[in-house]
């Protein structure tokens, strides 16, 4: 009789506790909606913050105290270094690997066209207009949400937290300057408008400035050597080379000249002609390497404004790339430049809203599109396996 007593009342307590475990269970993961619904409703406001606080490049300074003082009392330790703003994740270990979360907080002058005033944030049922909601406000809002949201949770990698500026110019003062503060980085994940598709790798860019070099003299006789004609043959060679090596995800490297002047007035013969050259740049190539070849083929003088800029990429295998294909996620090649161009270390772009968006007249972004961004980048970085 006592036996039976004992295992009836092992079996109430059993029951009890099992009871106990699936009300805390299911209270966690209410606390977790609720403070999901609470972070993303949150970047939508900080986003119309962002959009009525002018940002330029060069002129971020105000956003810069925005975000600062936003982080602050949020109670995340904050510093900022000029316009930059960052954090480290609060549960900080010496042996894990470090996850940059970055993207930019200046923005592009406003495109003409207009038709409602880019400097106010403008709410037409889902649709936030305003300057740099879609580039690159929305993913900065995003990523911002996601490090308050692992601050002091466990993961397998320590998080770094940065609003960069000047990114729009690819300025000294940005990311480049930046870096530096922070440390050793073992990856990255931009925040660009990718409409959350993986972008595992993005063109350089390297502008050139040609110059071709005639001998000057009078239109009306044979005399001289013309410039121009020697900056069209250049022009030529350019327009048929072909890169060899191409990329299965950014295709090939390609150089157009998109700038020429020449010529002081009608009857003198022009004795120099100057163009430019953008070369959009796959991982196969440095950027030095892609200047020789066009300084190989040409007989004009060629002149990099700047090798910095390269090509940027992620192995597919990378924790990073493997946790955005659990998700569903699709990869591919961006030839557009982020900030990324300025990182030595793997990085993934991916981001909230469309590309095809950025820099345009009444630029937007949907609230729905934020509110699934915050939410597939806390499920990226749970997936994580590193």
């Amino acid at each position: 009789m006592k036996a039976v007593r004992i295992c009836y009342f092992c079996r109430k307590a059993s029951k009890f506790i099992m009871k106990l475990f699936k009300k805390l269970q299911f209270t966690k993961r209410t606390d977790r909606l609720m403070s999901i619904d609470i972070l993303q409703e949150e970047a939508i406001d900080l986003l119309q913050q962002l959009i009525e606080t002018p940002s330029l490049s060069r002129q971020e300074d105000q956003t810069a105290q925005l975000l600062f003082d936003f982080l602050q009392q949020a109670q995340v330790d904050v510093q900022r270094f000029k316009n930059n703003i960052y954090a480290r994740s609060k549960n900080w270990q010496a042996d894990k690997p470090v996850l940059l979360l970055n993207s930019h907080h200046d923005t592009v002058k406003a495109a003409k066209g207009w038709q409602r005033d880019a400097f106010t944030a403008s709410l037409e049922g889902e649709q936030l207009f305003g300057l740099g909601s879609n580039d690159a406000g929305a993913s900065l809002v995003g990523l911002m949400a996601t490090f308050r949201y692992f601050y002091d949770r466990p993961l397998p990698v320590n998080l770094i937290f940065a609003a960069s500026a000047e990114e729009e110019i690819s300025g000294p003062n940005g990311i480049a300057a930046l870096l530096p503060e922070l440390g050793p980085i073992d990856a990255a994940l931009v925040g660009e408008p990718t409409e959350m598709e993986m972008a595992i790798a993005e063109k350089g860019l390297m502008v050139i400035d040609g110059e071709a070099i005639g001998q000057s003299g009078h239109a009306a006789r044979d005399e001289g050597i013309n410039a121009i004609y020697i900056a069209l043959e250049d022009i030529q060679k350019i327009k048929d080379f072909a890169f060899e090596e191409i990329s299965p995800s950014l295709g090939s490297t390609k150089a157009t000249v998109t700038q020429i002047e020449a010529g002081s007035q009608h009857n003198v013969v022009p004795d120099r002609c100057r163009f430019v050259i953008d070369v959009r740049i796959n991982e196969c190539y440095s950027n030095q390497r892609a200047f020789e070849l066009l300084d190989d083929l040409t007989q004009s003088q060629l002149k990099a404004r700047s090798y910095r800029l390269n090509s940027s990429s992620i192995p597919a295998d990378h924790p990073l790339v493997l946790s955005g294909k659990k998700l569903g996620k699709q990869t591919y090649g961006s030839p557009t430049l982020s900030d990324q161009a300025l990182m030595p270390f793997p990085s993934l772009k991916m981001g909230i809203g469309d590309s095809a968006r950025s820099h345009t007249a009444d630029e937007f972004i949907y609230l729905s599109e934020i509110k699934a961004g915050i939410e597939d980048y806390i499920l990226l970085l749970e997936n994580l396996e590193w």
